[in-house]
């Protein structure tokens, strides 16, 4: 229908308006009053000069629609309310002309003034034409009142649009500026919908953060198989968070030992990512801080490296010192619960190995060697300061002399060693490294106070190949103390006790009996796991992948005594020379990439024990811990 009147035309009448046009237009029915304001024109003409006059309910109750927030829909029931108000004005007007028209038979009078000016219609054919063309007159007060109303539900519209496409600033404020202009534009497209309407004026807020990217979304989230990660979509910008728990059951069999006891070991979380290809950055905490005499959260990485090519990078911040190969590897990808014996000769051991410096580090040719430089406090976590202007100095190198030659049988052979040196203060009451076994069974040498010079050496190696591995390790370290005895009554005097020696070793082998490749440092790519996602690579779900693992580490502590045989103050410096060892044999279960049980049984041999009442035994430790990391 509204294609069929599409070609009618509507003549404005002297002021008044397109409105006075139709009114004159014959079959002004409800279909006519929808087809035109459904196409309702930007511009009123005339109507938008009338002056504003009470507002009536209608609008009252079309301005609280439009404050509820639903503008464009609302837009389109009030036309449509409007033309049903021009359908039911013209009804009326068609029975007040007929009234009028039998009226004016009767007395022989015109209907109206207005009628009297219009000029006389020609005679029709016959009745029926005549009744067709005839026009159908309204009243001036009619057209008048629907003129002022249509121009007012104008002006709300054009008010409300434009405060609609009206930019804010960050204050809130619109902005002025290219607003109207806007409005204008939005009014004379069709209506759309509320979400459609949100989604051209609403901004994405990753736009807003990142820019928007002319190749693609402006970032990226997802999985790559070790951390969830968000990524900017140029690659530029990447963040990964990470983490891990390990909780323990440990129980023990022999004379003073530690009580069976659960234990959360390391509940750990953090991020890392990159920024562009040259700057790397993590941060991790440890809500579970045992052993550092600290509770609650505690940061246990938080540093920056800067790649400037693979062969120079330098890492500044707090981390694990680069000494021996097993503070090396991740606490998540070494073979047993617990590491060996020589991990107490470490620099920090006190602080899981780690404190804040700065180091310089690489890998040349293709990782045929890679090196380690770097300075650091030596004192533990950042809230420990360093007590002289000394700071410790660590180096490492490690080399893979068949790293290039694929597939000869030592191409996953590597060897390496570490140095350390640090300057120890007595007057800061420091003193040897704790003796505790790390699964807790017993001490088996005290501590001494020291003063000066702190060396350490050690030597490493590795061998994989296929499912096996083998490791192992040579620690030495020595403490001096200088000027830590007394010569003179009440402590005055100063006298150099011998220097304390430690040696340490360690040996271990894996095998997978399960077919895995073995990783240097990582978890194995376990080929059907027992539930979660398959691994890639893998061939659909199993059991999971089986690990056995054997070690043997020791120990080995010498302080030499002496006897200062002074006349007003002899003294005996006792000698413990004393050692202990410790062999291991584990099952590790690895139910998928990311789930891992672990169960170790050790006997710990206390050959001469330093605490008095304590006889050397054996003490049998059951260790088992369920790992998971993301």
């Amino acid at each position: 229908m509204c294609a069929q009147l599409a070609g009618q035309t509507i003549e404005p009448l002297a002021g008044g308006g397109w409105v006075d046009g139709l009114r004159q237009k014959p079959n002004h029915d409800r279909t006519l009053a929808r087809c035109v304001f459904s196409s309702f024109p930007a511009d009123l003409g005339p109507l938008a000069a009338v002056p504003r006059r009470p507002t009536k309910p209608s609008l009252n109750r079309f301005r609280e629609f439009l404050s509820k927030g639903e503008i464009m829909r609302k837009v389109k029931a009030c036309l449509l309310l409007v033309a049903a108000a021009l359908f039911a004005v013209s009804a009326r007007a068609q029975t007040q002309g007929k009234n009028s028209a039998d009226e004016s038979s009767k007395t022989g009078n015109p209907t109206s003034t207005a009628e009297a000016t219009r000029p006389a219609v020609p005679p029709a054919k016959d009745a029926d034409a005549t009744t067709k063309a005839a026009p159908v007159p309204a009243t001036r007060e009619e057209v008048e009142e629907l003129r002022q109303e249509v121009a007012e539900l104008k002006a709300v519209i054009h008010k409300l649009l434009e405060s609609r496409e009206q930019p804010t600033t960050a204050a809130g404020k619109p902005e002025t500026g290219g607003g109207a202009a806007r409005a204008t534009v939005v009014a004379a497209q069709p209506a759309t919908t509320d979400a459609a309407a949100a989604e051209t004026t609403d901004p994405d807020p990753l736009i807003l953060v990142q820019g928007k990217d002319k190749g693609g979304p402006p970032v990226t989230a997802g999985w790559n198989g070790e951390h969830f990660f968000i990524k900017s979509a140029d690659g530029q910008f990447q963040l990964q968070p990470y983490g891990y728990v390990q909780t323990d059951f440990r129980s023990y069999d022999g004379d003073g030992s530690p009580a069976n006891t659960f234990g959360v070991r390391r509940a750990r979380f953090g991020f890392q990512g990159n920024y562009g290809s040259h700057f790397q950055f993590a941060l991790l905490t440890d809500a579970a801080s045992s052993g550092t005499g600290t509770t609650g959260a505690i940061v246990r990485d938080v540093y920056l490296n800067a790649k400037i090519t693979d062969a120079f990078q330098i890492q500044a911040g707090q981390f694990k010192e680069p000494f021996a190969q097993e503070v090396a590897a991740g606490v998540t990808n070494i073979d047993f619960v617990e590491r060996g014996l020589q991990s107490l000769l470490y620099p920090s051991a006190i602080s899981a190995f780690r404190s804040p410096g700065v180091v310089i580090h690489g890998d040349v040719d293709g990782g045929v060697m890679q090196y380690w430089a770097g300075i650091f406090n030596g004192h533990g976590f950042a809230n420990a300061s360093n007590t002289t202007s000394v700071p410790e100095t660590v180096g490492r190198v490690r080399l893979y002399p068949w790293r290039k030659h694929k597939g000869s049988v030592f191409e996953h052979l590597a060897i390496g060693g570490s140095m350390a040196y640090s300057y120890s203060r007595g007057l800061s009451n420091e003193q040897t490294p704790n003796m505790t076994l790390p699964d807790q069974a017993y001490t088996f040498l005290p501590q001494f106070p020291i003063n000066g010079n702190v060396w350490r050496g050690e030597g490493e190696f590795t061998y994989l190949y296929g499912p096996w591995a083998v490791r192992g390790e040579y620690v030495q370290a020595q403490f001096n103390r200088t000027g830590v005895g007394t010569l003179e009554f009440g402590g005055l005097g100063f006298g150099n006790l011998p220097t304390v020696r430690y040696k340490a070793w360690n040996i271990a082998t894996t095998y997978l009996l399960t077919g895995e490749k073995r990783p240097e440092n990582g978890t194995p790519r376990v080929k059907h796991p027992l539930f979660g996602p398959e691994t890639p690579g893998g061939s659909g779900h199993g059991w999971g992948a089986f690990e056995l693992a054997f070690r043997y580490s020791g120990i080995q502590g010498n302080e030499p005594g002496i006897f200062f045989n002074d006349v007003f103050t002899p003294q005996l410096v006792p000698t413990f020379n004393m050692h202990t060892d410790e062999f291991s044999a584990g099952l590790n279960w690895y139910l998928n990439y990311w789930v891992r049980f672990q169960t170790n049984a050790s006997v710990d041999r206390l050959k001469q024990p330093s605490t008095i009442g304590a006889l050397p035994q054996n003490y049998v430790v059951f260790e088992q811990r369920l790992q998971f990391r993301f």
